[in-house]
């Protein structure tokens, strides 16, 4: 299987924020989750949204779960045309607008060395990365960082809506998140993400020291440099197994449930 490559449907989440990306650009439009406004300095504007849709698809879920919390959309901006012109794009939110304009996902099969590095749960105790990964439960892992307002809060809401779609099986599963800003994310930090997102116990937040975190980063080919670089990946490892599955783009939360399922499936 190694090297096979899969494109999937963009997820109802992508969809969700890229389009409150790109209303949330609109001159004069103040933005939030539940409706539009003018901005309070602003005259009214005369604003319609058309949205094209393939036949047959289910709309009710273009709204996220309850567990999802709402995100911050203000502070996006998007490359769009005002008035005949252009507003240019710079920084964090023009390449992260690109990774949400993309279709689908790419999936393949890894194994990852993993070393004995240093790390610190959100509850300020020392732990290892052998250590969290030394299960017989699957695994879901993803890297996040609680300042980002782009990809982050979608990768975050997806596992919170695939913790919510497991029920109870979700308790036989090890779920963590890697945070890719250690000098932001502290302990406290991770725990308020965490409540954020409705984390349940077996969903693990990590932080350590700067050097220990790129290293992490290196030993599943994350690190991208700046922190604004970093891309969507998820991965996945089966029980007991040694192989990942790597879920590269916005995959939906029923994808990352076909795709754990499936590894599921292959260890019975």
């Amino acid at each position: 299987m190694k090297g096979f490559k899969h494109m999937g449907r963009l997820g109802n989440t992508g969809i969700t924020a890229a389009l409150y990306l790109a209303l949330a650009a609109v001159p004069g439009v103040a933005l939030s989750c539940g409706n539009l406004k003018p901005a309070s300095n602003q005259q009214p504007v005369n604003m319609t949204v058309a949205m094209n849709h393939a036949d047959g698809m289910d709309h009710s879920m273009h709204n996220m779960s309850d567990s999802a919390p709402a995100m911050d959309h203000s502070m996006h901006n998007m490359d769009h045309s005002t008035q005949g012109q252009a507003m240019p794009m710079t920084g964090e939110h023009a390449q992260h607008q690109q990774m949400m304009q993309q279709q689908g996902y790419a999936r393949s099969m890894h194994d990852y060395a993993l070393s004995n590095l240093s790390l610190v749960d959100m509850n300020g105790n020392a732990t290892t990365l052998k250590q969290e990964l030394d299960t017989p439960m699957p695994v879901l892992l993803n890297f996040i960082y609680t300042t980002c307002t782009s990809i982050c809060p979608v990768l975050s809401a997806t596992f919170s809506q695939v913790q919510k779609d497991m029920g109870s099986e979700v308790q036989n599963v090890r779920m963590i998140s890697i945070t890719i800003d250690p000098e932001q994310d502290t302990p406290a930090q991770l725990r308020s993400y965490a409540e954020r997102f409705h984390a349940g116990p077996q969903w693990r937040f990590l932080t350590g020291e700067l050097d220990n975190i790129i290293a992490v980063q290196k030993v599943f080919d994350i690190y991208r440099g700046a922190k604004t670089n970093h891309e969507p990946i998820t991965l996945l490892r089966a029980s007991g197994a040694s192989e990942w599955v790597r879920v590269e783009g916005l995959a939906s939360a029923a994808e990352i449930m076909k795709e754990f399922n499936s590894l599921a499936s292959t260890t019975r």
